[in-house]
């Protein structure tokens, strides 16, 4: 034979190798193709014993072969020929015996089936038809015998099927007991060492029970009559002195000694010559040997021994260890053979006595001829010819059995032949393959082997197997066979296709119960193989059926797998399994579920000190994979709250038990429940009700109060017990009180409410009071002492000695001698000190009268009062009080607060700059803090690249009254920072800040200038070109963000000067560039912010003022500021303003401070026909105090409705469009406020953005 392998037509592999026959015990296989004549064999044959019952229908006794031509068969029934009930086919030699025949039938079967090449046989198949075995029917005797005599209470069970078992029992159905004394032998009878006055009795039943046919026998009850009356033993079983035991190996010895004797003997086995086998065991209190799987080492003679005090006897037992027939090494093997061989069939078996060797050829004995003879165990057939070849049978037999074996001897010549088509097999890389080469020939085909390598494996099947398939092994392979005879051969394809991975396996997960958990697997195969590609899903090695509707919480998506609702049950290892047709990889991952614990379970009370004293047992609940960190005990009562579970203990997770201390006179019922990290768990069920007895009260009250509602009386409350803590009937307490250190009697009072009313007392004198808690059943503890104090009244004493030290401009040191203890009159509940600002020092002819006081507790003589005005002229005065009101006050002290620095001057703009100038305008600062001396400019050089300062100058502005400077030498096209403040002759405030850029004006308007206000805006500000357009409701506020500034959030706040309320947009982006403002009233002034935060008192970016128009005002032109009309009157606008401001300084430096309604009456509404031009306003500082009621300040009598001009820079919109017909920038109004605006949401649509 050769196998090749070829590619493009060129042989690259020749295998030659041995053709070996492929054989069984039971006969030889043969090709059946081209119609090879083949002995038979059997494949098939009912194992003996056939047992019919007799509630069996019917029994079938089997019988099939294989041959060629098909077998015929024939049986015999005890060595005779017999004929089955109904006709056997060529198929099957089968035949099935009924009920009704299961009688005549019984016997000793065997199967022939014989064709032209032989004939084979089955060893014989006994049918034992069972029987109902009955005891027979026998009249009982009464057995009478002497106390110490032995009894023997004969069985006889009939016969039946195997396994039977024997029981002693009463009438009832009670088994007599068995001991030392009494035992049942092996012969089924019940032996008595000696009969005892308890043995005596009417209802001995000795019951045989055969479990196979379900049937129970009992006999007839035996009386057994014990009458008084000692003897050495005897052995009652077995007789005699020796006895022989004869069993097969490997199974069961048992040895029996049963005794008579008074006092009850004692057994001892021995072996002689040796020592019992390890394997030994006794039975029947130590009167049974027992050795199971006996072997020949256990062979020999045995020894048992009863002994007692009056002498004692033995039985000797010769053990022999038998073998039935057995194979030395395997049954004969079937042979092929060619024409003039020497051929030998050998049957090596042994067996215990030695078995008897039988041949025959096709089933009759084998006939001795000069050529065929058989020596001791083997057949010898010389020169053998095609007329030798037949069906041998070699059967070995003792007295325990016999064993056969069918031996196919086939003696031809025949040229090989391929029994393999021609196939292509697929394989994946790395995997083994086999290609198969299947061969049949005789004599056997030579072959020529020529591939090299461990991975290449030729069997003897011909089958040429390769290991760890790679790329290159793909090819044609090519198997030859040739023999004397001829020659044959086959071609293989072979294809080794890439390997099917899970490139990304499913990982361990941990879910909570109730959520959704993903198992993610990616895999890949070779593309041929994609038709065939399949995934599966398995949990604990259990496919996970996807496709079925009771798995809808099953779904496989890309690539992954999802669990819903995930559950206890879905914990588990869950197993991807990627297949094709060829090949399979898998991974596993495990599923662990997250869930609340189990309740605990068999919970116990046990009692400790007292029936109030338990403790609680429980077993704790699983997990659930998350640790337990607490168990929470709760309890429930059925007299007060029946039905409400309260929480009574808390216990550590890795504890569980708890000490309970309980309350008297209640039911209860405890329940546990665990926590862990996913949450608690359901309850335990409740214990039964635990009734605790009554008792006196376990405490008293606690939280006693002692008050004075009046000053004559003393109010004694307290916390009164839970209805649960009263431990019995009748709860009532026992106030008793007396006055302290004056030594009277104790008075005491029995109330059942939990207050009591002292009446007729001194005014705040101490008291001494206990309460004590009683029942039925006694009194509590002993009570604490508490002292209180009867009822308080309002002090009769002023402080004394009031005197005040300035600390500085707003703070003061107020210092006084305490009011005598006795004139309090109650607890000294501190003292008060008050003060009204009388008049400013800057306006001596106005008067104030803002009042102020603060409290300080306890016992003291000075405080300190802050939040004076500078100065000003104060008045203040002292005062003690307790609970019950105030003292009197002290003398009043009068005092003058010092000079102080100017607060922020409220607005600074920055307008008409020139080459290297700048005009500044500013407003006074709201409060001076006194007398105003001038103002300090300090201006700031800034690198525009930077935002760093440059360069830094100061100057000195003197006079009051100046609120403008014409700022020189300024460097052209550069940024400045400008900080003003206030100076009084202490010193300077705070400074506000503005930022201009230094432009030369262009013929065609003003050059767009940066405003900023506020000192609270950092230098570093990066927004420009800030400027309104509006409408008569709506504006939008237009902004340029510097490229690094881009992308950030920024808010816009307005406000309604006349109402006070801001209200605040949500973030808008910067590179935005507007914010349109909506919902805004006609002809009204609004101040508007930009801000960084959402917070008004945070530092705002930008803050100014514009004025919407008023209804029906046409829009002007957008090239309206290009016509030198327009420039000239603008002009005169910012003039007016300039003298609008020194007028306001003027006058209110010449008496400033008006009433309010003065006020009201200069500050017309906006929205009023009277406005003109001649109205004024007085600056405050809007950043802190917002607007409310305000009126804006025109510079013309018809500004807030002519040509819509920004009153102050004109910053021109070069953006606007839409609804917007109004160009302006904002107008820096300013009136002193009244109060701070409150804030709220916008109410009007929200901002439009682009």
């Amino acid at each position: 034979q050769r196998l090749l392998k070829t590619t493009g037509g060129v042989m690259s592999l020749q295998l030659i190798l041995l053709l070996a026959l492929t054989s069984r015990a039971a006969g030889l296989s043969i090709p059946l193709e081209g119609e090879m004549p083949q002995p038979p064999t059997i494949i098939s044959h009912t194992s003996s014993p056939v047992i019919a019952f007799p509630y069996d229908s019917s029994v079938s006794i089997r019988c099939e072969a294989t041959g060629n031509p098909p077998p015929e068969y024939r049986w015999t029934k005890d060595g005779q020929d017999f004929t089955p009930p109904q006709p056997t086919t060529t198929k099957t030699g089968s035949f099935v015996v009924y009920n009704k025949q299961f009688a005549q039938f019984q016997g000793k079967y065997r199967c022939f089936a014989s064709n032209t090449m032989g004939t084979a046989m089955t060893e014989e198949i006994e049918l034992i038809v069972s029987s109902v075995p009955k005891f027979p029917k026998e009249a009982i005797t009464s057995i009478v015998v002497n106390e110490g005599d032995p009894i023997i209470l004969k069985c006889n069970p009939p016969e039946g099927l195997p396994p039977r078992q024997i029981h002693w029992m009463s009438v009832d159905l009670q088994h007599i007991e068995q001991d030392e004394r009494v035992t049942m032998g092996i012969d089924g009878n019940l032996y008595f060492a000696n009969a005892l006055q308890n043995d005596s009795r009417q209802d001995y039943c000795c019951v045989a029970a055969f479990a196979r046919i379900r049937t129970i026998a009992q006999k007839t009850p035996m009386i057994v009559e014990v009458k008084r009356s000692s003897m050495i033993p005897s052995l009652l079983l077995p007789s005699g002195v020796q006895t022989e035991v004869v069993l097969l190996k490997g199974k069961e010895l048992q040895l029996e000694c049963l005794p008579a004797g008074l006092p009850t003997p004692q057994i001892e086995w021995m072996k002689m010559g040796g020592s019992l086998a390890e394997r030994a065991q006794f039975d029947k209190f130590g009167k049974m040997l027992i050795i199971s799987n006996i072997e020949e080492s256990d062979e020999g003679k045995y020894m048992c021994k009863a002994k007692n005090p009056a002498g004692e006897a033995a039985h000797y037992f010769d053990v022999i260890v038998e073998e039935p027939p057995k194979w030395l090494t395997e049954p004969p093997r079937s042979q092929l053979t060619v024409i003039g061989t020497e051929v030998h069939i050998k049957c090596s078996v042994s067996g215990k006595p030695p078995p008897v060797i039988t041949w025959r050829k096709n089933g009759e004995i084998f006939r001795v001829s000069p050529s065929n003879y058989v020596l001791d165990d083997t057949v010898e057939l010389h020169n053998a010819s095609p007329e030798d070849s037949a069906v041998y049978q070699c059967e070995a037999s003792n007295q325990h059995g016999s064993i056969l074996a069918n031996v196919n001897i086939m003696v031809m010549n025949m040229a090989p032949l391929i029994l393999t088509k021609n196939h292509q097999y697929d394989v994946v890389e790395g995997g083994d393959i086999i290609l198969n080469c299947s061969v049949f020939g005789s004599p056997s085909p030579e072959t020529l082997q020529t591939t090299e390598g461990e991975r290449y494996v030729l069997h003897q099947n011909k089958s040429l197997q390769i290991f760890r398939a790679e790329k290159d092994d793909s090819g044609q392979y090519v198997c030859v066979a040739s023999n004397s005879e001829g020659r044959s051969g086959l071609t293989a394809v072979l294809d080794v296709k890439d390997r099917t991975k899970i490139f990304n396996p499913p990982q361990d997960v941990q879910v909570v119960s109730g959520t959704a958990a993903q198992l993610m697997c990616k895999a890949e195969c070779d593309k041929s193989l994609q038709d065939t590609f399949e995934v599966m899903w398995m949990k604990d090695g259990d496919e996970i059926p996807l496709s079925s509707k009771e798995t809808s919480k099953y779904s496989v998506g890309e690539d992954m797998l999802q669990i819903m609702n995930v559950g206890l049950s879905d914990q588990g290892m869950y197993t991807c399994i990627v297949r094709t047709s060829l090949d399979e990889d898998k991974a596993t991952a495990l599923l662990t579920v997250l869930d609340v614990p189990d309740a605990p379970t068999n919970l116990e009370l046990l009692v400790l000190k007292s029936p109030k004293n338990v403790r609680l047992s429980w077993i704790p609940g699983s997990d659930h994979n998350s640790s337990i960190t607490e168990f929470i005990v709760e309890y429930e009562e059925s007299q007060w709250e029946p039905g409400r579970w309260k929480h009574l203990q808390k216990v550590p997770g890795n504890q569980a038990t708890a000490e309970l201390v309980l309350h008297g006179h209640l039911n209860y019922q405890f329940r546990v429940y665990a926590v862990n990290t996913v949450g608690p768990g359901p309850p335990s069920e409740p214990t039964e009700t635990y009734k605790t007895p009554p008792a006196a009260p376990d405490r008293n009250p606690e939280n006693i109060k002692i008050q004075g509602h009046l000053p004559h009386q003393m109010d004694i409350s307290w916390e009164p017990l839970l209805p649960i803590e009263h431990n019995g009937p009748g709860l009532e307490y026992k106030v008793k009180y007396r006055r302290l250190g004056v030594g009277d009697e104790w008075k005491e009072h029995l109330v059942k409410r939990h207050s009591f009313v002292v009446r007729n007392t001194s005014t705040f004198v101490p008291y001494e009071i206990t309460i004590q808690s009683r029942n039925s059943h006694g009194w509590g503890p002993e009570p604490k002492v508490v002292t209180g104090y009867s009822g308080e009244d309002v002090p009769t004493a002023a402080p004394q000695d009031v005197a005040v030290e300035v600390i500085n401009t707003t703070v003061l040191r107020v210092s006084w001698t305490p009011v005598p203890p006795a004139t309090v009159r109650g607890h000294l509940g501190g003292y008060d000190v008050h003060w009204v600002r009388k008049r400013s020092l800057l306006n001596l002819n106005r008067s104030l009268d803002e009042r102020q006081s603060l409290s300080f507790p306890g016992k003291r003589s000075h405080a300190f009062v802050p939040g004076l005005e500078p100065f000003s002229e104060y008045r203040l005065t002292v005062n003690v009080f307790n609970k019950k009101g105030k003292g009197p006050n002290s003398d009043p002290v009068t005092f003058n607060t010092p000079e102080g620095v100017p607060k922020q001057v409220p607005i600074l703009t920055a307008s008409n700059s020139q080459k290297d100038s700048v005009f500044l305008v500013w407003g006074p600062p709201p409060e001076t803090n006194g007398i105003l001396t001038g103002y300090l400019l300090q201006y700031h050089l800034i690198n525009e690249t930077t935002l760093e300062v440059v360069d830094s100058q100061e100057m000195n502005i003197t006079g009051a009254d100046t609120t403008q400077w014409q700022l020189q030498s300024l460097e052209e096209h550069s940024l400045y920072r400008f900080d003003l403040s206030a100076c009084t002759r202490v010193g300077c405030g705070p400074s506000r800040a503005q930022e201009s850029y230094i432009a030369t004006q262009t013929g065609d308007g003003f050059m767009s200038h940066l405003i900023k206000s506020s000192s609270r805006v950092p230098p570093s500000s990066s927004l420009f070109n800030i400027s309104s357009d509006v409408s008569d409701t709506f504006a939008k506020i237009s902004w340029t963000a510097r490229e690094e500034q881009q992308d950030l959030q920024l808010y816009v706040a307005y406000m309604n000067n006349r109402d006070g309320n801001w209200r605040i947009s949500e973030a808008v982006n910067t590179s935005q560039s507007f914010h349109i403002i909506d919902g805004l009233k006609p002809g009204t002034v609004y101040t508007v912010r930009l801000m960084a935060k959402r917070l008004l008192d945070n530092g705002s970016i930008f803050e100014g003022v514009f004025q919407t128009r008023m209804k029906g005002v046409a829009s002007t032109q957008r090239n309206l500021s290009s016509q030198g009309w327009f420039i000239g009157t603008m002009c005169a606008v910012a003039l007016l303003t300039l003298v609008v401001l020194i007028a306001c300084f003027v006058r209110r430096n010449k008496g400033g401070k008006y009433a309010v309604k003065e006020k009201e009456d200069l500050h017309p509404d906006v929205e009023s026909p009277g406005m003109n031009d001649d109205t004024f306003c007085e600056y405050s500082d809007s950043e802190e105090k917002p607007l409310k009621g305000s009126s804006a300040c025109s510079l013309t009598g018809n500004d807030a409705i002519g040509d819509g001009v920004s009153r102050d820079s004109l910053v021109d919109y070069a953006d606007g469009g839409g609804e917007f017909s109004e160009d302006g920038s904002f107008i820096g109004e300013y009136s002193r406020p009244k109060h701070r605006g409150s804030v709220s949401e916008p109410s009007g649509p929200g901002p439009v953005t682009a």
